[in-house]
């Protein structure tokens, strides 16, 4: 899976939004697949229309800033593509950087939430809630889910 440089790399390199899309939905495939047993109620991204799944594990070997590593998957090729885009963003870095992430600078940058239809631009907003939300917890109680 590429960094999120590269997706922003790439992003600048393709110059319409029908390569754009194309990229977005092979971002998507990059993505390992997930169990169907980690696609439950619990790691359902509420707010989304297509199923968003979010699953995570937590290092705890700085407990004061644990490392957050994200699993995700869509029922829908698009949309998994902007759960890939988010894991570049935020997987694998401390809950304090996740949680001051600002993705609307990414999504400015990348041109995101202008060519999202709105319950498209809903759901991946949705989906930042929702990392950040973890990432918050477990900034305050880190334990394995």
């Amino acid at each position: 899976m590429p960094t999120i440089e590269q997706i922003i790399d790439d992003f600048d390199f393709l110059d319409d939004w029908e390569d754009r899309y194309r990229y977005v939905i092979e971002l998507g495939r990059t993505l390992d697949p997930m169990p169907d047993s980690d696609k439950t109620d619990r790691s359902k991204v509420q707010g989304c229309v297509s199923q968003v799944w979010l699953t995570y594990t937590i290092d705890t070997s700085d407990p004061g800033d644990p490392v957050i590593h994200f699993k995700g998957d869509s029922d829908a090729h698009i949309v998994r593509g902007l759960v890939a885009i988010m894991l570049a963003a935020c997987s694998g870095r401390k809950a304090s950087d996740i949680v001051s992430f600002d993705e609307g600078a990414l999504f400015s940058k990348l041109g995101l939430i202008e060519h999202l239809t709105p319950q498209r631009a809903n759901g991946l907003r949705s989906m930042v809630a929702r990392i950040k939300s973890e990432a918050n917890a477990a900034a305050v109680s880190p334990t394995v889910s």
